[in-house]
């Protein structure tokens, strides 16, 4: 397709999944849900699993190959935005405040869902055909649980944001844990696409490089960063022209390093200066990430779903599994370790229920291993369904819970609890 007969359907198609995306979205939001949910359901409404199946031909007019990369490339424009934002919204003193309890919660809420995600896709390979030709076992049973293993850590800020959950310990705790879970997931995954490509190159260029950028973030961006929102000398557009230029260069350092975009724009939230000029680019910026460039990541994500794939009964009782172990490994284990640290619990609970969804960040992971040859078009479906559903479950979970507790009288512990500072205004 010539870049002529591209523009404009990429514009259609565009255009398309914006308006299917606000729809979905009002639609989950009087749910209950958080509009990230409602862009998950979109872009599975607008690929094979339904569009495609009902009117194909229209799903082929709307989002023909030659337009997909495209989508691809606009989505990671989303994505960079979206977590450098969240990165904002973040602050490292979240894990300086309890340094046991995020410990223990982020190991068992990677170790458990990593070891039974690994043990369960070792299982299912017999009875269900989720494997991919010159992908081994123990490579296609790895990425399963690092899969398992990640927290939304985006989606998690956006529902504690809403809710005003920002000042309450289990708010604070589980937006920490969350963090340090996708940071760990991330090297996981970067051992992962060594191990596929049988070589150690690419688990060193990862660690050495991210060690490269994290220094280079903190001793020289940091700084420059400061002095450039600090200025007065500069307009809010020089400004905003020069965070792109710190933001886009990031992501590419990252990407090429095996660590992926999406880590170095968070990196570059979290050193981002807590200053009213830095708040007034992120008010130019971050609508035009969320609301335009984020949906074509959902819906790139979506033409790789094919829920009609679970038909096949043994696939559908693969996903049902993955689904079980996925919630007793994320919510059970992060429960259990807040536990056993002496968290209250309706603080642990809480903590497993939030750090529980996978949302965004896992749907990242599985497009990764999709252009990575790792994961099978049936692997794929079950492991959306996995991210859908444990994002779902999140936001109706706390509800009842807080209904429950209301009734019970129980709900001061929450606000009793001493807070751990994690305002990201620092």
């Amino acid at each position: 397709m010539s870049p002529s007969v591209a523009a404009p359907t990429f514009f259609l198609a565009v255009a398309v999944i914006l308006v299917v995306c606000r729809v979905v979205c009002m639609i989950a939001v009087r749910l209950g849900q958080p509009p990230v949910v409602g862009e998950m359901i979109a872009g599975v409404l607008l690929g094979p699993s339904l569009l495609g199946l009902v009117a194909p031909a229209v799903q082929t007019f709307l989002f023909p190959d030659g337009i997909r990369a495209l989508l691809y490339v606009g989505g990671q424009i989303g994505l960079v935005i979206y977590m450098f934002g969240a990165g904002y919204e973040f602050s490292v003193r979240s894990i300086r405040g309890s340094v046991k309890s995020v410990a223990a919660v982020s190991a068992a809420g990677t170790v458990v869902p990593l070891v039974l995600g690994v043990g369960v896709a070792v299982l299912g390979t017999s009875w269900a055909d989720i494997g991919k030709d010159g992908v081994s076992l123990v490579t296609s049973a790895a990425f399963v649980g690092v899969a398992l293993a990640i927290t939304a850590f985006p989606m998690l800020a956006r529902i504690i944001t809403e809710r005003g959950l920002g000042g309450t310990r289990f708010g604070s705790l589980a937006l920490a844990c969350g963090a340090l879970d996708d940071v760990l997931a991330w090297i996981l995954l970067a051992v992962v696409l060594g191990m596929h490509a049988d070589s150690a190159g690419p688990v060193a260029i990862a660690v050495g490089g991210g060690l490269l950028f994290a220094l280079l973030l903190v001793l020289v961006g940091r700084r420059l960063l400061a002095k450039a929102m600090g200025s007065d000398r500069l307009t809010t557009d020089h400004k905003m022209l020069i965070t792109a230029l710190t933001l886009f260069a990031a992501a590419w350092f990252t990407d090429i390093i095996g660590l992926y975009a999406v880590f170095g724009a968070f990196c570059v939230g979290i050193a981002f200066p807590r200053v009213p000029a830095a708040e007034a680019v992120l008010a130019k910026l971050m609508p035009l990430g969320q609301i335009v460039f984020l949906p074509l990541f959902f819906t790139y994500s979506g033409l790789n779903t094919r829920f009609a794939l679970l038909a096949d009964p043994n696939l559908l009782l693969f996903a049902l599994v993955c689904v079980v172990v996925a919630v007793i490994g994320k919510l059970g284990a992060c429960w259990g370790a807040a536990r056993l640290v002496g968290e209250p619990q309706p603080i642990a609970l809480r903590v497993g229920v939030l750090i529980n969804a996978r949302g965004l960040m896992q749907l990242i992971a599985l497009n990764v291993g999709l252009a990575a040859g790792i994961v099978s078009p049936a692997l794929f479906t079950v492991l959306v369904l996995v991210a859908l559903v444990t994002t779902i479950m999140t936001a109706p979970v706390l509800s009842w819970l807080d209904r429950r507790d209301a009734r019970k009288g129980t709900t001061e512990v929450l606000l009793m609890a001493e807070p751990v500072p994690v305002t990201g205004k620092s």
